[in-house]
């Protein structure tokens, strides 16, 4: 009988325990900042040569025939341009689409790998096993599930296609003139399989680098269900490791990529390794 009685007593008192606990926590992602990993979308967005690219109508601005004000628009755009996610089904035939995605896949522990140095010497560098093992040997081991994200240094001439691209022509002219740095394909298989990371991202307008002919690197990592995050920019505000990302993509029913707005909590005081 007795241990009826403490058992309610308990289960009676135990919603006070749980508010006093939450109460006397810190708040998620506390004493830190938030930065904006995303490029605005607007006429100076940059696109594949061969996409369409944003678009914003105007439908209604101003005054209302009964006195107050009112703003809508519409907007039309490629799924693959600006910042922007590509899921499984862009390079894999059968793999998820955007909704089928888990929303865990969107948001991880990131990790920063600066090759800017190298890039911005070498318009198709690819990055390869060796820089992320050099990498690793300055900071430890990339962690399952985190988030890789390559800093190539090329934000910087965002939105000028001819500096961003290696090119401002449209169409398979566009196509035949890119150039810009990329992940190696055998990286991307070092990753996937090596690490099980979530999703790579970085600063170009491809995982495949310029003058990629087969899309080696998205057909490695859409086989697998890593996520390819691209155009992003501001990486150089991420420290190595202590950085967690969010990219929340549209959900966009069968679509094969997505607009991304994806930001960075970077604690006040990251750990450094």
């Amino acid at each position: 009988m007795k241990t009826c009685f403490l058992c309610c007593l308990l289960i009676l008192l135990s919603p006070v325990f749980f508010r006093s606990a939450c109460c006397a926590e810190t708040p998620p992602f506390a004493n830190g900042c938030w930065i904006d990993l995303t490029q605005e979308y607007s006429s100076e967005t940059i696109y594949w040569p061969t996409a369409s690219g944003f678009v914003l109508e105007k439908e209604f601005c101003g005054a209302t025939p009964k006195g107050y004000f009112y703003a809508a628009n519409r907007y039309g755009a490629s799924e693959h341009g600006g910042t922007h996610l590509d899921a499984p089904i862009h390079f894999a035939e059968g793999r998820k689409t955007i909704e089928q995605l888990p929303l865990d896949q969107f948001m991880g522990a990131a990790v920063v790998v600066d090759v800017s140095s190298k890039a911005l010497k070498d318009p198709d560098y690819r990055i390869d096993v060796a820089d992320l093992k050099a990498w690793e040997s300055a900071h430890g081991r990339i962690p399952s599930g985190a988030i890789v994200l390559l800093r190539t240094g090329y934000a910087r001439y965002w939105p000028d296609a001819k500096k961003y691209l290696g090119t401002a022509k449209k169409g398979q002219a566009g196509v035949d003139n890119l150039h810009f740095p990329g992940l190696h394909p055998d990286a991307a298989q070092w990753l996937v399989f090596e690490r099980a990371i979530k999703a790579v991202g970085l600063d170009t307008a491809s995982i495949d680098y310029g003058q990629s002919k087969l899309f080696e690197t998205h057909r490695v990592l859409c086989a697998h269900d890593v996520l390819a995050l691209e155009n992003l920019t501001a990486l150089d505000r991420l420290p190595p490791t202590g950085a967690y990302v969010i990219a929340l993509p549209m959900k966009i029913k069968s679509g094969s990529g997505s607009p991304l707005r994806m930001i960075a909590w970077v604690p006040a005081n990251p750990m450094k390794r």
